[in-house]
């Protein structure tokens, strides 16, 4: 099944994200609008009507606007002599493939962001202000709506959050905007969003809050944004969304479409996220994260059918990693964590989610559910480190997805109900498929093609290790479980397999009619 693409963009050569940044001002006594150090006695008009559908957004963005700057970078990027660089025939040109050297060429990014301090700190998205491969950043550049243009420097970015802060460089006092409250954002609730769509300067569109809180299903901590209709296209990264009151509630990130272009369907962080982080941005303070030592997997219709479980309640633990606070608790590969530190753990608020937004530190209890029985485990949440350090930490650069499908099958595998055929897994076996004598498992030697198995990405080749938690040590035991599963009326197994000696993943497979 194809789906529409989640498209995160800035509109430059550079590739990049489309999450943004929030603000906060620092001076008060007007209701609304950007704010200077000189206008705080200023009389604002009334820019919506109190009651109904705004008449007008124009007042409202005359206020706002001249806070919201485009924001360009022009970088150094040395680009290789040799076209073959990094490939085996990069030494045919000699030098050890590096063709006597390399060149340099220009690129730029541009994209959006908005004054939070009269003083010039000017929040944006990291991927806007970040370098590409190979690639210096030589210039920032602010421009203002009325174009002028201020050069800037980096005061602190973040890459998990794709959240960044500069200081413009001038003394000139700037027009800001500040915070709102997300948490009381409402779906229905007006909003409009300014940025740069491609690189055309300031450009105002309107829309409602299409949801709160949605997960997109990308994963990570910051998986958790508002949903809105409004038109967000390329050059948004970094641009606010404001409510009606002239407030900061969420910074366009990206959209859902088909073509690349807006469909109605865009997501920004809201800003009870996104302003914590720019505070410490702003001073220059290292951005901390809670971690202990898991990766998980939503809990969606397959797998809790496999468990017996409710949807969508809980996560799956599908690795713990070795010497990690995670193990050291108890946890285990194929507990179902439900909730954290007191709080449940839905689509809507991760077992990420809390993790990352805990102090490293605090020792936290975690209830989780093993074989049916539920439990309770107190863990330390340890300092979240980059992303190839918790990488090496499970053993692997990337989480294996069993992508790669075979396409070869036999009658045997076609008449099971698991929708593959299995052999014991001798040490000739294990040799021919490269895996250490101390694994314990069956080998999987065919596939139905029509089976859940072959779309889930199982192959020739892979190990299952257990099926619903039970040792596979023989076919006879694949037999035996997933015929007490079809007796119990289970549409569902959960079979434990690795490819090779990558780290074992759990999968859910649904039981044919055989």
């Amino acid at each position: 099944m194809k789906k529409d693409n989640i498209v995160r963009y800035v509109y430059g050569v550079t590739s990049a994200l489309l999450i943004g940044g929030s603000a906060i001002a620092l001076a008060s006594g007007q209701p609304l609008g950007a704010q200077t150090a000189q206008n705080e006695q200023s009389v604002m008009r009334s820019a919506v009507p109190r009651a109904g559908a705004p008449l007008s957004f124009a007042d409202l963005t005359e206020q706002l606007q001249p806070a919201v700057v485009n924001i360009s970078t022009r970088q150094r990027v040395e680009v290789p002599d040799n076209p073959f660089a990094g490939t085996p025939f990069s030494g045919l040109f000699g030098n050890n493939g590096n063709g006597g050297g390399g060149r340099t060429r220009e690129a730029q990014s541009l994209g959006s962001g908005f004054i939070v301090t009269a003083d010039g700190y000017v929040v944006t998205n990291n991927h806007v202000v970040a370098p590409a491969q190979n690639a210096t950043i030589e210039t920032i550049t602010v421009t203002m709506p009325d174009g002028t243009e201020y050069e800037a420097e980096l005061s602190g970015r973040d890459e998990d959050s794709d959240l960044a802060v500069l200081k413009i460089k001038g003394d000139k006092p700037f027009p800001f905007v500040k915070f709102g409250d997300s948490t009381s954002t409402r779906v229905g609730d007006w909003i409009i969003a300014i940025g740069n769509p491609f690189g055309l300067g300031g450009t105002v569109t309107s829309g409602i809050i299409s949801a709160v809180y949605r997960n997109t299903g990308q994963g990570g901590a910051y998986d958790r944004f508002l949903q809105t209709d409004a038109a967000i296209n390329r050059g948004n990264s970094g641009g606010p969304m404001f409510d009606l009151d002239g407030n900061v509630i969420g910074i366009n990130n990206a959209i859902i479409s088909p073509t690349g272009g807006s469909v109605g369907i865009g997501f920004a962080i809201p800003a009870e996220v996104a302003a914590p982080i720019i505070e410490k941005l702003k001073k220059g303070e290292e951005i901390e994260r809670g971690l202990i030592g898991v990766a998980i997997r939503p809990l969606n219709e397959d797998l809790a059918l496999s468990l017996g479980l409710p949807k969508n309640r809980g996560e799956f633990v599908e690795a713990v990693a070795p010497d990690g606070n995670a193990e050291k608790a108890g946890i285990k590969p194929g507990d179902v964590v439900v909730k954290v530190d007191g709080k449940e753990v839905t689509p809507d608020q991760t077992l990420s989610f809390i993790v990352a937004n805990t102090s490293p530190g605090r020792r936290i209890p975690i209830e989780v559910i093993r074989n049916g029985n539920r439990m309770t485990l107190n863990t330390l949440v340890g300092k979240k480190g980059s992303t190839d350090e918790v990488a090496r930490a499970f053993g692997r650069e990337t989480q294996e997805d069993f992508s790669d499908q075979d396409e070869r099958t036999s009658e045997q595998a076609v008449q099971q109900s698991l929708g593959v055929a299995v052999v014991e897994l001798t040490p000739q076996i294990a040799r021919q498929i490269g895996v250490g004598s101390a694994v314990e498992g069956v080998v999987i030697s065919a596939v139905d093609p029509s089976s859940d198995a072959a779309a889930k990405g199982f192959r020739r080749g892979d190990i299952i290790l257990s099926i619903n938690n039970r040792p596979t040590k023989s076919p006879s035991d694949v037999d035996t479980i997933v015929a007490e599963a079809k007796a119990a009326n289970r549409e569902a197994v959960l079979v434990r397999a690795q490819r090779r000696n990558d780290t074992p993943v759990f999968r859910p497979i649904r039981l044919g009619k055989k």
